[in-house]
């Protein structure tokens, strides 16, 4: 009889497996955007957010995120900027060839494109590592000399959210458009955010400036600064957000150690 009844568990669960890996990942973040307020002990809120995640600015649009799980992602990765070791995880947009490349290191495992080729979203929701990586495509100007008769090619780049260690951390790519109610939805509670401050090649200082007050993440890190004035792009996010200027390249972030106060960090160690 029992082994009639482990023979049925174990077909059971031959049935489920399969099924089970193709739901769905879940988003913590979308799910701690979504959830009321509730109050956590202090003790679990410490034990639960040690993990520490290091960040390190490579230049342009690249950040690479070294996890706690020693995992390493590099954002809108063209092979130009490396710091250290090949990371293992590449996101990419295609906007400029300064963000993405067609031909990366064969070595680095994964690598997740903002777009796809079949005119369709590009869907990225998958766990590598200790790391859940999802995308939030958005839409890009087409290049001088195309003359398809539209103006933007509809989901051709990608917001990346990358949730490790109980961060919410989101790169918003090469960024060409207001983002909209649904976009802010898809892309939920950010603690840690990337944001383009050029002003011109992506979109206008006062159009980001929007953006990052509405998500209002702790930690705002600039990129694709070019000789932006730093002070101007302050003066329009506000006096809600803090400057924090720092000499190094890198940065390390937890959950304890997120600002009181929405910070604008500067990595000048480039």
């Amino acid at each position: 009889m029992w082994r009639l009844v482990s023979a049925a568990l174990a077909l059971f669960g031959a049935i489920l497996t399969p099924a089970l890996a193709q739901q769905p990942q879940r988003s913590e973040c979308l799910a701690m955007a979504n959830a009321a307020p509730r109050a956590m002990p202090v003790a679990f809120r410490q034990a639960a957010s040690a993990a520490e995640v290091e960040i390190t600015y490579a230049g342009h649009s690249t950040y690479f995120i070294d996890t706690p799980g020693g995992l390493r992602i590099a954002t809108d990765y063209s092979g130009a900027y490396q710091v250290g070791r090949l990371p293992d995880v590449v996101t990419m947009n295609r906007a400029h060839s300064t963000h993405y490349s067609l031909h990366p290191d064969k070595r680095i495992p994964h690598v997740l494109h903002g777009w796809s080729e079949d005119g369709k979203p590009a869907i990225v929701s998958e766990r590598i590592g200790d790391t859940f990586i999802r995308n939030v495509t958005t839409d890009i100007r087409r290049y001088f000399g195309d003359d398809s008769g539209t103006d933007m090619i509809r989901d051709g780049n990608s917001i990346f959210i990358f949730e490790v260690a109980g961060l919410c951390i989101g790169h918003l790519g090469h960024l060409h458009h207001k983002l909209d109610d649904s976009h802010f939805a898809q892309i939920g509670r950010l603690d840690i955010v990337m944001v383009p401050i050029d002003g011109t090649y992506t979109m206008s200082l006062d159009g980001v400036s929007e953006i990052t007050k509405r998500l209002r993440a702790s930690v705002v890190l600039p990129m694709h600064r070019f000789a932006t004035p730093l002070d101007e792009f302050m003066h329009l996010i506000g006096q809600q957000f803090e400057i924090d200027r720092r000499s190094e390249r890198f940065l390390r972030m937890s959950r304890d150690m997120l600002p009181a106060k929405p910070t604008v960090i500067i990595l000048d160690g480039v």
